[in-house]
């Protein structure tokens, strides 16, 4: 317990899943929360159970992030952790694919965590430090077939994280992107393999034969969060049970 005693954290996407996750575990640690998402009644019901904030939000607009970050400033005098979760998926295929969808995707899960990280960075910076989680996918560390958009945002998630690693280190800021595999939340139910109910032809490809909790999620960032990872930085942490192995 108090791991994060004394810390903010922002969580984007925290109304369910691996954010509400996120939010429950880093509020037992100790940290005020405040989590933002889109949907608005989950999100107020998760703030609610975490002791946390709730504001509603829309990663990909450039003055709701403003705003988010100035109220939570305003509430907790600073930021010194942001976990950028929001994420959605849509099968875009190459061949055939819709140019709306793809660019839906990208718009939430690259340029919204671009904006997280660019609004966030200043305060961070005259704070002293603080540490962001960038959270991709295995879809950013190999190639799919079906979802193009989902794994070109994933895959600059992770660049832009290398790349935000060495521009704030100087400051004392860390920036590492976390690749979960499956996990037991909606998103998994939008997998083309899960979705035609064949669950089990994918768990024969995870090593550790099971799907994951977002709680095992949430343990992982929360150390990426604190000073235990103090010299970790630009790096990528796979939590997959092995299916990338």
């Amino acid at each position: 317990m108090g791991r994060l005693e004394g810390k903010t954290a922002l969580i984007t996407g925290g109304a369910r899943g691996q954010g509400a996750a996120e939010a429950a575990l880093f509020a037992e640690e100790g940290a005020n929360v405040v989590l933002t998402d889109v949907l608005a009644e989950e999100g107020e019901r998760t703030a609610a159970e975490a002791g946390g904030t709730f504001l509603q939000h829309d990663v990909t607009s450039e003055d709701e992030w403003a705003s988010v970050v100035s109220r939570t400033v305003e509430l907790h005098g600073g930021i010194d952790v942001l976990i950028n979760n929001a994420g959605i998926y849509i099968p875009t295929p190459l061949v055939g694919g819709d140019l709306g969808d793809y660019r839906r995707v990208i718009e939430v899960n690259q340029v919204g965590v671009y904006l997280g990280m660019r609004e966030v960075a200043p305060v961070m910076i005259e704070r002293g430090g603080g540490s962001i989680v960038n959270i991709s996918s295995i879809g950013g560390l190999r190639g799919t077939g079906v979802a193009f958009g989902y794994t070109a945002s994933k895959w600059a998630v992770r660049g832009m994280t290398k790349s935000a690693a060495v521009a704030l280190g100087r400051y004392g800021i860390r920036v590492n992107s976390v690749h979960p595999g499956p996990i037991e939340t909606a998103m998994l139910y939008q997998n083309p393999t899960v979705e035609a109910g064949r669950l089990d032809e994918l768990l024969g490809r995870v090593p550790l034969g099971r799907v994951a909790e977002a709680e095992e999620v949430a343990k992982l960032t929360l150390f990426l969060a604190s000073d235990e990872s103090s010299y970790s930085t630009g790096s990528e942490f796979v939590i997959d049970g092995g299916m990338t192995a």
